[in-house]
């Protein structure tokens, strides 16, 4: 039996570790060591979580790590949380550090694009977080970065490139600027990214696929519809920050149609909030947030009702009149694709159907099966935004959000026995699958066998948190900036 701290094993104190906070522990190794010189305290535990505050740090932690490969190894999580640094250093480090799993990286006015484009080229399969703050303002006017187009969409476009890895949670944050700094400057600062649409070749992403949590905040920018204007994607993410942004309610809409499975939606200094000061108008977001899943279904079904109807006219090209075969049916011979019971196949294939400069036929009278689609029980749980200003109580104005939620989850279930209806007598109605992201044809579709689907949904209204991010009080209780804290424990 070990009479004092330094005859423990060395399993011991590893044990006693694990229990410390991972930002805290790197200093009780050191204060171990130091107290106990003589014990067996696990040193890996000194680089598993690593956060450098200065320029000279990164470079001492370099020079230590880059001959030792093991004590590379030990280092899981790693953030840089300086403005000023060499980015070459910063470079080279992340080259050594192949095995993280949470990534923080402070952008500044030293990075070029090619030295983030480098960190990322090479996918991380270990990597569980990436977050990637963005300060790029100068102190004098340079039009360096302006001149040579050096924006940092390549960033994303790596990102976009990797492979179908586990990344659950990401994050891309522009600070905003300083309203003094920029009226004491009076010249432009220069931009993070210029081409929005790389946020869409990011959603459509393999990596994205199995993303949960997503922060974006891009100052001012109109973001949200390159989000939403894409198939259907990211159906595991949960949590979407877009605070800072240039978000309008009717983005809110496209935004709750597209992720099917979102819970909390985070708008912190938004323009959804202006404006929203007149008896009715958060009875009208409510009433919105409710209906998302009402525009998912109708938007798909306008999507498989064009491609049955194109089905239908390459079919009567092909065969040189009406068909006699029903669209949407296999035809013989034909190889079905493995799937869930109820998807139908189409019956010519895109590719193999001729060049359309060579057919010159007007056709008439195409008829399409009527397949209707059941709209899904919301998943939305808190909505999180602030007021620039208004003359209203913020109790009303929870009040009056709520009763919206309940005039439109009235009307989803009025859709609901709609539907029961035409399908019991006959007409085909589908639901949009959980698990699968196409949307080509009958892709992500399945039958309803089941009058289950049709029972009216019965669910509370999400929180409405109108307190900021950064403020300490007042915040709804279970609102999303709780779990974006828990997520990201960074404090913006």
């Amino acid at each position: 039996m070990p009479s004092n701290l330094a005859e423990l094993p060395s399993e011991i104190y590893s044990a006693i570790l694990t229990q410390v906070p991972p930002d805290e522990r790197q200093q009780a190794v050191l204060s171990l060591s130091r107290a106990i010189p003589q014990s067996p305290v696990p040193l890996h535990h000194l680089f598993e979580c690593i956060r450098l505050k200065t320029s000279e740090g990164v470079f001492r932690l370099y020079r230590r790590v880059r001959g030792s490969p093991e004590e590379a190894g030990w280092v899981k999580s790693f953030a840089l949380e300086t403005w000023t640094v060499d980015a070459d250093i910063v470079v080279n480090l992340a080259s050594v550090l192949t095995r993280l799993r949470r990534i923080t990286l402070f952008v500044g006015p030293n990075f070029a694009p090619e030295h983030l484009e480098e960190i990322l080229k090479k996918p991380r399969e270990d990597l569980l977080c990436l977050s990637l703050r963005f300060r790029p303002y100068v102190q004098k006017a340079t039009y360096y970065q302006f001149l040579k187009g050096a924006y940092f969409d390549t960033t994303l476009q790596a990102l976009a490139r990797w492979p179908s890895y586990s990344l659950p949670t990401l994050s891309i944050v522009q600070d905003p600027l300083d309203p003094e700094i920029a009226r004491a400057q009076r010249f432009a600062q220069p931009l993070v990214f210029f081409h929005l649409d790389v946020l869409s070749k990011l959603v459509c992403s393999p990596c994205f696929r199995s993303a949960s949590n997503f922060r974006l905040r891009i100052p001012s920018r109109q973001v949200a519809p390159f989000l939403f204007n894409t198939p259907r994607t990211a159906t595991a993410l949960t949590l979407l920050d877009l605070s800072t942004c240039h978000v309008r309610s009717v983005d809110v809409e496209g935004l709750l149609a597209r992720f099917s499975h979102l819970k909390h939606l985070i708008l912190d200094g938004c323009t959804i909030a202006q404006g929203q000061s007149h008896e009715g108008d958060w009875a009208a977001v409510g009433k919105m947030v409710a209906l998302g899943t009402v525009k998912a279904a109708k938007d798909r079904e306008k999507k498989l009702k064009t491609w049955l109807e194109g089905n239908a006219a390459r079919l009567q090209t092909s065969e040189g009149g009406i068909s006699q075969q029903p669209v949407g049916e296999q035809r013989p011979g034909r190889r079905i694709r493995p799937g869930r019971r109820g998807l139908a196949t189409a019956t010519i294939s895109l590719r193999d159907s001729p060049p359309r400069e060579a057919v010159h036929v007007v056709h008439h009278n195409i008829s399409v099966p009527k397949i209707r689609v059941l709209p899904a029980a919301p998943t939305i749980c808190s909505l999180s935004t602030t007021l620039n200003a208004h003359n209203r109580d913020i109790h009303t104005i929870r009040t009056e959000f709520q009763q919206g939620w309940g005039e439109g989850i009235a009307q989803l279930n009025a859709i609901h026995r709609r539907l029961y209806q035409s399908w019991k007598n006959g007409v085909r109605v589908m639901c949009i699958s959980d698990d699968q992201d196409m949307e080509d044809g009958f892709e992500g579709l399945e039958d309803i066998e089941s009058e289950t689907l049709f029972h009216d949904v019965l669910c509370t209204a999400p929180v409405l948190c109108l307190a900021d991010s950064n403020e300490t009080n007042e915040h709804a209780e279970g609102c999303g900036h709780a779990a974006a804290i828990r997520i990201w424990d960074d404090a913006i």
